[in-house]
């Protein structure tokens, strides 16, 4: 399984979706990056107002706000 976030320096709601996955990888296990879309003209336009966006395995999973329930049965396999 791998989460990745996508987010921008100075984000409020990117710190929020960061502390959930986190919480989660503290008892789960699953592979993390994050992508900063700051300056990179392609990865703004694709995500610039969505931002938090969250991808497991390849597929978008959440957008804006991640619900930690649904994050963790998402990543446990439900």
């Amino acid at each position: 399984m791998r989460v990745i976030l996508y987010s921008r320096e100075g984000c409020h709601l990117c710190d929020l979706a960061r502390d959930v996955i986190l919480a989660e990888r503290s008892g789960t296990v699953f592979a993390f990056d994050e992508v900063d879309i700051g300056g990179d003209d392609a990865l703004e336009l694709e995500y610039g107002i969505r931002v938090p966006v969250v991808e497991i395995d390849g597929l978008e999973r959440f957008e804006v706000e991640v619900d930690p329930a649904r994050f963790a049965a998402l990543v446990r396999g439900g």
